[in-house]
């Protein structure tokens, strides 16, 4: 059973919710001054926010872009061993949103039988430091909650 399983965010509602509450929340302990007014932005950083939620939101894509950046270049079939729980239909879903928004690659091998792998573009790498900030949050947030 994974963190989201175990916390509750098993859906797409919920997921977004931890999101959204990942990005607005803002803890003086963990958080500098100076990146702390770096966050207050205004419209224009709201939807920003917004869009990066839309883009990001759901149950699977990042799991999806945290496998490929963790494994690299990955065959379909790979992809859905790894991220549990997920139905071919829903994977190939997925996956041809994060290429419509160029966040990853398709590559179709010209091999019998034809092979298709999947890899982050230089776009879908910028995500990493994002990605690590919500595992350094989720890790610090189950600390929290098992505290209690």
């Amino acid at each position: 059973m994974g963190f989201l399983e175990e916390t509750g965010f098993v859906d797409e509602t919920s997921l977004t919710f931890f999101i959204f509450i990942f990005v607005m929340e803002i803890h003086e302990e963990y958080i500098s001054e100076q990146r702390i007014e770096s966050i207050k932005c205004g419209k224009e950083g709201l939807l920003a926010i917004k869009d990066t939620m839309i883009l990001l939101s759901g149950k699977w894509k990042i799991q999806i872009i945290g496998c490929l950046m963790i494994y690299g270049t990955m065959r379909f079939l790979d992809l859905r061993r790894r991220v549990d729980g997920i139905a071919a239909k829903m994977l190939s879903k997925e996956l041809k949103e994060l290429e419509l928004n160029e966040l990853i690659q398709r590559k179709v091998m010209q091999t019998k039988p034809i092979t298709v792998e999947y890899e982050l573009t230089p776009h879908g790498e910028s995500l990493v430091n994002v990605i690590r900030e919500l595992r350094s949050w989720g890790t610090l947030h189950r600390q929290y909650v098992f505290r209690k």
